[in-house]
């Protein structure tokens, strides 16, 4: 099969039925499949609809709560502690990433720590999340370990994703999204797919040679990305989504492709901070047009493109053409729906 446009309610539609067939809940089915699809629209597929086939077969073998039970508990008036129950990630940073907004109205900061989770996707979904209610927001989550600590060869930490957003005037968010790692897993995995090499510096063995092969990563290690730089950012994001918050730590979050008999034991903290305790919301937005003016201008005659730009455009393009779905996606899909009658929208 090659690659298919499908419009993304229909995308979306077969993705609920998949997981409605599997036997998620309706309340994770809504959230999950909103944070799939919104990949998929800003051109992150590989935080979409390919991931269903791991998750499914995780709620199959009973490590994703299908419902799960969220717990909040208050710390401080602007700080809350979510227990996740073990449901999808997507889930329960939703709902996280929710209260840290209504606490940010109430007090003007709110911050959500979250344990007992799994795998969150992209970061900058939650992120947006915030800056779509007129915040800036903030979301960090750690991972199954498989990069090194600065002069270490074994891994020690997870990719940890740190995403921000802020609001802009046309509604098209200012997003940042990235691991702390040289790259994502999920990146590797599609240059695996792709047949694309590694360049040196991005991975290495357990002797600390480099590894340009992606498929040897898994015997080897990520690096930080610029050395003591992303060592210390990754750390950063282990201390606040784990270490307070009484997640897993390190090797203590299990791995999503390869322990079927527990729970991921993620952490992730969520903060959104309301813009409107500091100024007005047209005030800041003209202080924010200043600043991408000046960032354009840098360019000269070459554009220079702020974080969030070119997300938006592919936005634009899967909602209007459709969203490209791959043919192992195809087929992956198809397989799991077909034991349950399930019509594929690109048949």
């Amino acid at each position: 099969m090659s690659e298919t446009r499908v419009p993304s309610a229909a995308l979306k539609a077969y993705a609920q039925a998949i997981m409605r067939a599997c036997g998620v809940d309706e309340e994770q089915i809504r959230t999950v499949s909103d944070n799939l699809i919104w990949c998929e629209l800003v051109g992150r597929a590989n935080f979409g609809v390919q991931r269903i086939p791991i998750h499914m077969e995780r709620v199959k073998r009973g490590v994703l709560s299908c419902p799960c039970r969220l717990e909040f508990h208050t710390m401080a008036p602007s700080i809350e502690l979510l227990d996740g129950g073990g449901g999808f990630g997507h889930h329960v940073s939703w709902h996280g990433m929710e209260r840290a907004v209504a606490l940010a109205r109430s007090h003007g900061l709110g911050i959500v720590g979250v344990r007992n989770s799994n795998f969150f996707g992209a970061g900058a979904y939650y992120a947006q999340q915030a800056a779509s209610a007129g915040m800036i927001g903030f979301a960090l989550s750690n991972s199954f370990p498989k990069v090194t600590a600065h002069g270490g060869f074994a891994p020690a930490l997870g990719t940890n994703p740190f995403a921000f957003a802020a609001p802009r005037r046309d509604g098209r968010s200012f997003l940042l999204d990235m691991a702390t790692s040289s790259l994502a897993g999920s990146t590797v995995r599609e240059r695996m797919q792709t047949g694309q090499s590694l360049a040196p510096g991005m991975a290495a063995d357990a002797s600390g040679k480099p590894i340009t092969d992606p498929g040897s990563v898994a015997a080897g290690a990520l690096l930080p990305f610029g050395g003591a730089k992303g060592y210390g950012l990754a750390l950063l994001v282990e201390i606040l989504s784990a270490v307070i918050t009484g997640a897993g730590i390190s090797h203590g979050v299990a791995s999503m492709y390869k322990n079927f008999a527990e729970s991921g034991h993620n952490g992730h903290f969520l903060m959104a901070i309301d813009i409107a305790r500091w100024l007005p919301a047209p005030v800041y937005f003209d202080r924010f047009d200043r600043l991408v003016q000046s960032v354009k201008a840098s360019g000269l005659e070459q554009e220079v493109l702020m974080p969030g730009e070119a997300r938006w455009s592919a936005y634009d393009d899967n909602s209007i053409n459709g969203i490209a779905v791959g043919a192992e996606t195809k087929q992956a899909l198809s397989e799991l729906a077909e034991p349950f009658g399930l019509r594929a929208p690109w048949t």
